[in-house]
């Protein structure tokens, strides 16, 4: 049976999808985009700042389901500008528990609201 994850600590899905479903052992995490929970409008601030903030809607999104970061086993990451990769690590490596996921890094020529980041992942709940 799969169960539909949502939650107000994190923003709300902007189309045709949830934030997660469950699947048990599995949570599958849709893509999260720098918003704010609450708020529709992608932060038009540093990639920093954009990165930091979907570790938080991950993370929230991650205890809604009944786990936290550390349950992610895969992630993809979608990079607007390869230019960034650098940064992200530095970000994920003071910013991210560890164990660290598997991951996957893509290029893309565009996100929503012309975010420069989206993460998605994929967890394992004992």
């Amino acid at each position: 049976m799969v169960d539909i994850i949502t939650t107000n600590n994190a923003p709300a899905a902007i189309g045709s999808y949830s934030q997660a479903t469950k699947n048990h052992p599995f949570v599958f995490l849709s893509g999260q985009i720098g918003l704010c929970p609450g708020d529709a409008v992608p932060l038009k601030s540093s990639f920093e700042d954009q990165v930091l903030q979907i570790i938080k809607n991950l993370q929230a999104v991650c205890q809604a389901s009944g786990g936290d970061l550390t349950d992610i086993v895969k992630l993809t990451v979608y990079l607007t500008d390869m230019i960034n990769y650098k940064k992200l690590n530095e970000i994920m490596v003071e910013n991210w528990p560890q164990p660290y996921p598997a991951r996957a890094l893509v290029a893309v020529t565009a996100l929503p609201g012309e975010a420069l980041v989206e993460f998605d992942g994929i967890m394992f709940l004992n």
